[in-house]
């Protein structure tokens, strides 16, 4: 049986959003295999030069909010467009740009769409898709991004070695341009909804449960970067694998993602609450003996893959911020990857600090673990609250 005409429309639309995940995915790992490169050319050493992947991060954890309540009037359309072109042109400056200030000024600008664009993007293929399948399509946004780390950033990469990593820039700028003509033909107009603007949208921040669900991506999604972090590191000097089977070994790790998002959201559109706190307990139990597994190449490469998997929790956490965020879906749906980006910087520090201690490679799994486990103490207050507030509501029910 054919598909719809309707049916064809959305899933255009959702292939169309995907690719801009996939652009902005590439965009803001691709730096990290060409830190050396980047750090030669503009005159600083490489420690200094990660001050530019914290520039981006900067850009991400500012620009969503502030981004998501300025533009909430637009319509969603327009919006799409406009934060998929702004980033195809933040990224040709970063390879035009002479200096380090400047280079990170343009990072940092580059940064700024990221939260906003898949918060409203998840709200567009949401509203595309049935109620039943909710998860799926906001999964399947962003798919872009894990697909990016398997795929776009070693693309990238390549091109930065061979044509110098300005070319990667380029390249990124390129596929973000694509992405705006797409998402231009494929979706429908989608105006805001009737209302919208900032004030409502600032009315997120007074629902107790927006903020335990964004306390749930930024704690206990930061057990997963704690590891990643390090990752390389720890295969070369723990489990003993030579620099050039890194590459192949960090693919699993985007394998994992990708299968994590297809069955976290497939998961999520049947259960949602129980696929949020089972991923948090999988990735306490993965992360507590990740040191273990890490020691012998068969067990680390299947770690590896199942530290991708705790990606599962993002579409998850996704549709949990729109059921709990009233009419102010944009602002909360935003702050999502802010949320997200903070868990980057948790995990990183915590794990540098482990390091620094002289605890090891091994011990980064067990700080990661503790993580995991402080997003589930997150989440057990969330649904106590949630269970507490329809108690009182039945009660007041029931006196009426």
């Amino acid at each position: 049986m054919s598909a719809s005409p309707a049916s064809l429309h959305s899933t255009r639309a959702l292939l169309a959003l995907g690719i801009g995940g996939f652009a902005i995915g590439t965009g803001e790992f691709v730096i990290m295999g060409l830190l050396p490169e980047v750090a030669h050319d503009v005159g600083i050493g490489v420690p200094t030069a990660g001050g530019l992947i914290s520039a981006y991060a900067l850009g991400v954890a500012v620009g969503a909010p502030l981004l998501a309540v300025l533009t909430a009037h637009w319509a969603r359309r327009t919006l799409l467009v406009a934060l998929m072109a702004f980033y195809a042109v933040a990224n040709v400056a970063t390879a035009l740009m002479p200096g380090a200030l400047a280079v990170g000024l343009t990072r940092l600008a580059a940064g700024l769409p990221h939260g906003t664009y898949f918060g409203v993007a998840a709200l567009v293929a949401a509203a595309l898709s049935p109620p039943d399948r909710r998860a799926r399509a906001v999964g399947l946004v962003m798919m872009g991004l894990a697909t990016a780390t398997l795929i776009g950033v070693p693309i990238a990469a390549w091109i930065g070695q061979q044509l110098g990593w300005r070319a990667a820039f380029g390249f990124v700028g390129a596929i973000a341009l694509l992405a705006a003509l797409l998402i231009r033909g494929a979706l429908p107009p989608l105006p805001a909804e009737a209302g919208a603007g900032p004030w409502r949208e600032l009315g997120a921040l007074a629902r107790p449960q927006v903020w335990l669900t964004l306390g749930i991506a930024g704690i206990g999604f930061g057990g997963m970067f704690c590891v990643f972090s390090y990752i390389k590191p720890t295969l070369v000097d723990v489990t003993g694998l030579t620099l050039a089977q890194v590459p192949p070994a960090l693919s699993l790790f985007g394998l994992g993602a990708i299968a994590g998002n297809l069955v976290g959201a497939r998961l999520a559109d049947r259960a949602l609450l129980p696929t949020i706190g089972g991923t948090l307990v999988y990735a306490a139990l993965l992360l507590a003996g990740f040191g273990l597994l890490a020691h012998h190449v068969p067990t680390a490469l299947l770690a590896l893959f199942g530290l991708g998997g705790i990606v599962a929790l993002g579409p998850a956490l996704q549709i949990r911020l729109m059921d709990v965020a009233g009419d102010a879906q944009t602002l909360a749906a935003a702050l999502n990857h802010s949320a997200f980006n903070i868990a980057n910087a948790l995990g990183a520090w915590l794990g540098a600090a482990a390091i620094t201690a002289g605890w090891g490679w091994t011990s980064l799994g067990p700080v990661g673990a503790v993580l995991a486990v402080g997003g589930l103490a997150v989440f057990g207050m969330s649904m106590l609250l949630q269970r507490s507030v329809a108690a009182r509501r039945s009660s007041a029910g029931a006196r009426a």
